[in-house]
């Protein structure tokens, strides 16, 4: 799992690249398009359009998942990749480069406060890792459970 040293994240696992003080780039973490596998499909809003904070912005399927992602910042889109409009599989082939979603005009730039630094985001993923396998775990002692 890759985690930038030069953005900011979000709980719900975008990542962010802060340009020119008030524009963002904005995808997915790597760490949510491996658990997500193989994106067959992304959803993105178009230039122009206008966004609040916790608007959705990206809406991701693959073969067997469906997830929406919700804006952390309020702004205007800029412009939106649609190379992975096209090739979704970009995002997992590369997603903090060639795999980005969107690029936004931030009318509220104090909203990035909120945001987590790369140290605290990979906190955040370890205790979501822990979590996981916890519950994997309880998972597979009940199903023991079943069996005896």
């Amino acid at each position: 799992m890759l985690i930038l040293e030069d953005l900011l994240y979000t709980e719900d696992h975008l990542w962010l690249r802060i340009e020119n003080k008030n524009e963002a780039i904005i995808g997915l973490s790597d760490y949510i398009q491996e658990r997500l596998g193989n994106i067959t499909s992304v959803d993105a809003p178009a230039e122009g359009d206008e966004l609040s904070r916790e608007d959705e912005i990206i809406f991701v399927e693959t073969l067997d998942k469906e997830m929406e992602f919700y804006s952390p910042v309020t702004g205007t889109v800029l412009e939106t990749n649609t190379a992975i409009l096209d090739n979704p599989a970009l995002i997992n082939e590369d997603p903090y480069d060639d795999g980005w979603i969107i690029r936004m005009k931030l009318a509220q730039p104090g909203e990035l406060d909120d945001l987590l630094s790369p140290d605290d985001y990979t906190i955040f993923v370890e205790e979501h890792r822990l979590k996981d396998k916890e519950e994997e775990e309880d998972d597979m002692d009940f199903m023991e459970d079943l069996e005896e």
